[in-house]
């Protein structure tokens, strides 16, 4: 009777402890599973445009590649210049790029911007951080653990661990160990 107690109270006091961990790596997780879905840092916006009389290329130095930026949004912030391939110039912006075929003056502006709140938790996922965080988030992977195994016992009788739990926590164990099979 007395370990139960003991173990209610530590299941319950972790729960209490790591439900913001447990938020952050869960709804990040989700996140995280759908990159191909979108980008969950940054906000994506393409636009394009086209610019005309457009200087030779040899004539392209910083301050003419500064020029075009401004020429299509004056907030833009001027990084550097290259071209990745013949009549294409690519001039990076502190808020993304711009992709200018020189040729025909067809303009591709890629804008980014920070996504709040997804971005910082997904900071903590990745345990960009490190050090002090990494003892941190270690501290909750093992308060996981203890969580999954007090669970298994807080609860006595046909409930619990010996009756309807044993059939629930023998599914939960089969199902990463079928995708296993599949994908492995």
């Amino acid at each position: 009777m007395k370990i139960r107690k003991w173990i209610r109270i530590i299941h319950r006091d972790m729960g209490y402890i790591f439900f913001g961990m447990s938020l952050i790596y869960g709804i990040s997780g989700i996140a995280l599973n759908h990159l191909d879905d979108w980008n969950p840092d940054y906000i994506i916006k393409i636009s394009e445009t086209t610019l005309k009389n457009l200087p030779a290329r040899a004539s392209i130095s910083k301050d003419v590649a500064e020029s075009l930026v401004m020429r299509i949004d004056e907030d833009y912030q001027y990084k550097s210049h290259f071209y990745p391939q013949e009549g294409i110039l690519k001039i990076f912006i502190k808020q993304g790029s711009v992709t200018i075929n020189m040729n025909n003056g067809r303009t591709y502006i890629e804008v980014l911007k920070r996504r709040p709140v997804f971005r910082e938790m997904n900071f903590l996922h990745y345990n960009k951080p490190k050090k002090l965080w990494t003892w941190v988030s270690d501290g909750f992977a093992v308060s996981l653990i203890l969580l999954a195994i007090s669970g298994l016992f807080m609860i006595r009788g046909k409930k619990g661990i010996t009756g309807r739990g044993a059939w629930l926590t023998a599914v939960g164990i089969i199902i990463p160990i079928i995708f296993l099979i599949l994908y492995l």
